[in-house]
């Protein structure tokens, strides 16, 4: 689905201001407030192409000397990544706070110039510079085009706006750009715009959303490239919404400088880009876990709610609480009754991790210590004549802490011990594009200021950083009060490289099935932009579901990378008293949300481990199936399945009465059905039933999933048997990590790296392990190795020890060297030890017969 045209969205930025207002203020009511007008491009001045005058080679690239008194530095900061910069005279260039990397060891190159161009040169990469016009144009080691300036417009400003136009094919394909709207993965098509918007009840074809990271991902025949437009001013990425022959971005202000970074695959894109920006931390474990959420909890519901999770034995981690909490929204303060010591006591004997909002607006409110103390430090935003800006939000007339400054970032990470001290365990910062309720489209003036000196900025160019800053300073409160323990923040504000700060929700949804089936490619963009940690407020925030929207939403909600339950207030319900939590449809919906919870805290491990290739690699949690699939041109437009993790695809219903779909199987893998066994060759479109318990899942053949016995809460019991679900064709490797998922003692070496290994040897099957990391003191006792769709064993034997046959689930998972065969599952279950020294060994009667795989068609 495409976006509104410029013109369409022009009249709903203009007519949505005030109703969103109302929206805030009233019941009943939905708006989406969008920013001012988009300004385009002059095609005419983009005509008028800079040519270059003057080459001088650099210690790691070549500046240029280009015509309209411009100068280009093109910089090599790998052999597969470069930053190429426009600069208009006496500009430096350009570093955003998203850069955390800045020092690059200079790859090996060579440099070359001809009459009509420069050439330079990597193991990985040619870059040809052309001299008149100027353009831009990389290659790969093998001579093939990845990327080019479609030189019939080529880069430069036109007037303040810097402007890049690239040349594309039918067949490429995009990807990224955080954030976005729409039904689609693949945003080629789309006219895209970035300026982070408080955008309550979007719809799917809202063009401004809450987040702004402008990189994006392109995929060209099988080979995938990245591109950053590092740009904190509003930006826009026309991707082929104009021609099929050429894409291009801009901004309204602001420097022409961009990162490109080769891959050939996404995954080495994304380890590239995230090692520019920062990759997210090792996450808490019970971050993991699921959270519950509304707004409009009363004290007393807060208590209630936690207490029926823990009757009804469904798991939950973590009760948050929102901006109630607070005595007339003043941020750092308690009112009485959420303040109360015997609530907090309660909940922490029920072991819940609490979590608290926090909004940047200060109360203008003389006497109050926050606004006392900004006032008299001079931390707030300002007019452009200097006097303090003022704007109101949910406190009323508000001040704005300039974040910008490290001191005002100082100032607001030491108020967190007021929270801490209550026993908070996580942050969640709101209302940080920053939304000001009586401001122009729902935020600041542009020519706001914020910084001073050579550091002065305007709110136009600071926007988008703001809830950036805003997330750094949260995230240092840990580290001021908690120093040893593993940070949670969690905003609907980013820019790129915030994912080091933060987690991601993505606003204020709305209780709507396209809403459900929108979050899949959403979640999958935001995940292709760095941010592993994404996830959407289950069951819709604004409106309410019915039984069948939120049992489907729960489903998908389980195995999502942030997992929160989270709704409006009754007041803007429609009349609807309807809540959210698992309980609130009836037993059957009940037993459905508590079949998947329970599923998310089974595979835990698995989970954990996914976070920890996220924070290592910064691979996807929630991956589109062309993360993994990329030789494979059917996944390049599948936007309603996702691979959870590496070895699972899910396929979602999100569609009203709908009970069965087509599931699209990746080719070069043999699929599994995890609910019935049943195998299928990829490369082809299935059908597959789907009653309203039912969520289609597969798994990979030669793929081990670590599980572990379901908890109430992440902690609950140690792990002491870890369940590896293998589903065996040749060879199936796992390597696993064990820390203690709490602090940030695996900095000191604190963890452990065990490699398994299961594979098929004619008439057995050998099962081995090899510890590559020995630093934590595990609670680990023993493997259960869980075979599916495997006959029963002639004899399971470790050297000389031969392994007892028992007769249940339950006594192999306590019994070490044992054995049980499960004829109506067709599973074979074998507990090892953890300190097994020796390779397992399964011996059959004879070979498997593995005959009977399905290849049915669609």
């Amino acid at each position: 689905m495409h976006k509104p045209s410029q013109k369409i969205s022009r009249l709903v930025a203009t007519t949505a201001i005030a109703a969103t207002v109302l929206a805030a203020q009233a019941p009943n009511v939905l708006a989406v407030t969008q920013p001012h007008p988009d300004q385009e491009l002059n095609q005419e001045a983009v005509k008028k192409q800079l040519h270059v005058e003057g080459v001088e080679q650099l210690e790691n690239g070549v500046k240029l000397d280009l015509s309209s008194d411009q100068t280009a530095f093109i910089r090599l900061f790998s052999e597969d990544m470069a930053k190429v910069s426009i600069l208009k005279e006496g500009e430096e260039e350009y570093f955003s706070e998203a850069i955390t990397k800045k020092e690059w060891g200079t790859p090996s190159f060579d440099v070359s110039e001809e009459k009509s161009e420069i050439t330079l040169t990597t193991d990985e990469i040619t870059i040809k510079i052309k001299k008149e016009p100027f353009g831009v144009k990389f290659l790969d080691k093998e001579g093939n085009v990845i990327n080019e300036d479609y030189m019939q417009n080529g880069s430069g400003y036109d007037g303040e706006k810097p402007y890049v136009y690239k040349k594309t094919t039918e067949d490429e394909a995009f990807y990224g750009f955080g954030e976005q709207s729409g039904l689609e993965v693949n945003q080629r098509g789309e006219s895209i715009g970035m300026f982070n918007t408080d955008a309550y009840a979007y719809g799917t074809d809202t063009k401004y959303l809450y987040t702004s990271i402008p990189f994006f991902i392109g995929l060209k025949n099988e080979k995938a490239y990245g591109m950053f437009f590092d740009n904190t001013n509003r930006s826009y990425f026309e991707m082929a919404s104009e021609s099929d022959d050429y894409y291009y971005f801009y901004a309204d202000d602001g420097t022409l400088n961009y990162y490109f970074m080769y891959g050939p695959e996404i995954e080495d894109v994304l380890d590239r880009y995230t090692e520019l920006t920062g990759k997210m931390d090792k996450p808490a474990k019970w971050t993991l876990g699921l959270h519950q959420s509304k707004w409009e909890y009363s004290a007393e519901d807060i208590e209630r709610v936690a207490e029926t999770y823990r009757e009804k034995e469904i798991p939950v981690d973590t009760m948050h609480f929102d901006i109630d909490y607070m005595d007339e929204y003043r941020v750092f303060t308690w009112s009485d009754k959420f303040g109360d010591e015997a609530l907090h006591q309660k909940l922490d004997a029920m072991n819940f991790k609490k979590i608290t909002i926090n909004d940047p607006a200060v109360k203008k409110d003389p006497g109050y210590f926050m606004y006392d103390e900004g006032t008299a430090n001079d931390y707030w935003a300002k007019n452009p004549d200097g006097s303090n800006f003022v704007g109101e939000v949910w406190p009323g007339e508000s001040m704005f802490p300039d974040f910008s400054k490290e001191e005002v970032r100082e100032w607001w990470a030491s108020k967190h011990d007021i929270l801490f001290d209550k026993g908070i365990d996580g942050l969640w910062n709101d209302m940080n594009e920053p939304a000001v309720f009586d401001g122009p489209y729902h935020t600041m003036p542009l020519d706001v200021t914020f910084g001073e000196g050579e550091n002065k900025r305007t709110h136009e160019e600071y926007h988008n950083l703001y809830g950036h800053d805003e997330a750094e300073a949260t995230y240092d409160a840990f580290e001021m009060y908690k120093p040893n323990e593993r940070p949670f923040v969690l905003t609907r504000d980013m820019y790129a490289g915030s994912q080091r700060y933060a987690a991601l929700w993505t606003g204020d949804n709305v209780s709507e099935w396209d809403h459900l089936e929108m979050s899949l490619p959403m979640n999958m963009n935001v995940g292709l932009s760095g941010v592993p940690f994404v996830g959407n407020d289950i069951g819709g925030f604004a409106g309410r579901p019915d039984a069948e929207m939120f049992a489907r939403w729960i489903e998908v909600g389980a195995f999502l990378p942030f997992s929160r339950i989270h709704y409006d207030s009754d007041k803007k319900a429609e009349g609807k008293k309807q809540a959210q939590e698992p309980w609130a449809f009836g037993q059957e919906v009940e037993d459905i949300s508590k079949k998947y919870i329970e599923m998310r805290y089974k595979l835990m491990p698995y989970l954990y481990n996914a976070f920890i290739d996220a924070a290592e690699q910064g691979t996807p949690v929630q991956q589109p199936l062309v993360y993994q699939f990329q030789d494979d041109e059917n996944t390049y437009n599948v936007s309603d399945q996702f691979m959870f993790g590496k070895e699972m695809m899910l396929a979602p219903i999100v569609e009203e009465g709908q009970t069965e779909r087509d599931v699209y199987l990746p080719e070069g893998e043999t699929w599994v059905d995890y609910w019935t066994g049943e195998e299928f060759d990829g490369g082809q479109t299935i059908t597959t039933e789907a009653q309203l318990d039912h969520l289609p899942i597969y798994v990979k053949k030669d793929s081990m999933i670590p599980t572990r016995e379901v908890q109430q809460y992440t902690g609950e019991k140690p792990l002491e048997n870890l369940v590896l679900d293998t589903y065996l064709n040749e060879k199936a490797t796992y390597s696993f990590y064990e820390d203690d998922g709490a602090t940030l003692d695996y900095k000191d070496g604190e963890y452990n790296v065990t490699d398994l290994e299961v594979k098929r040897k004619g008439k057995h099957i050998e099962f081995k392990k090899k510890e590559k990391a020995t630093g934590y003191d595990t609670d680990l006792e023993s493997y259960t190795l869980k075979l599916n769709g495997e006959e029963a064993p002639k004899r399971v034997r470790a050297a000389k020890a031969k392994y007892k046959e028992v007769s249940s689930v339950e006594e192999v998972k306590s019994t070490q060297e044992s054995f049980f065969y499960d004829n109506e599952e067709q599973a074979l279950y074998v507990n090892v030890p953890a300190d097994e020294k020796h390779k397992v060994k399964i011996f059959f009667n004879g070979k498997k017969d593995k005959a009977g795989k399905s290849d049915k068609k669609k």
